[in-house]
This record gives C-alpha cells, structure tokens and sequence, in this order.
C-alpha cells in the first residue's frame, strides 16, 4: 500500500490500482491481472458416463477417459 494516498500497488508492475480491487482480493492492477489470467490452461472434458470436468494441468488429462485408467 502507498501510504501518501492508501493505494494498493500491484505485485507485477507496482503501478497503484483502486482499493475496491484489492478488498476483492486481487493483488494486480487490471492490465496485470488480464495477462495472469491468459496464462492459466483450461479445458472441459467429458467423464465417461458421468458428468464434465474441468482440467487445469495436463498430467491429470492424460488417461482420464481410459476405462482402466492406466496411461503411459
């Protein structure tokens, strides 16, 4: 936080963002934030006779569907 104005300042850039962004519990202004988010891999994949899953790392996708769940 500054503390000439109570200015929270982003952990990537240290440009100072608004208050209301921080109480929300974000530590990066809005430009940060937006590259931090388009570095984060999703997909959604389908269970076998279940619902959908969201998957974030690529080791949990490999063999998901597999009947026996073994994968090389």
């Amino acid at each position: 936080m500054n503390k000439e104005n109570n200015k929270p300042e982003c952990i990537r850039c240290g440009e100072e963002y608004f208050v209301k962004r921080r109480i929300l519990g974000y530590m990066t202004c809005k430009d940060c934030g937006d590259i931090e988010a388009r570095e984060v891999k999703r997909t959604v994949v389908p269970m076998h006779k279940s619902n959908y899953v969201m998957v974030t790392d690529m080791a949990d996708l490999k063999g998901i569907n597999n009947k026996g769940g073994f994968h090389r």
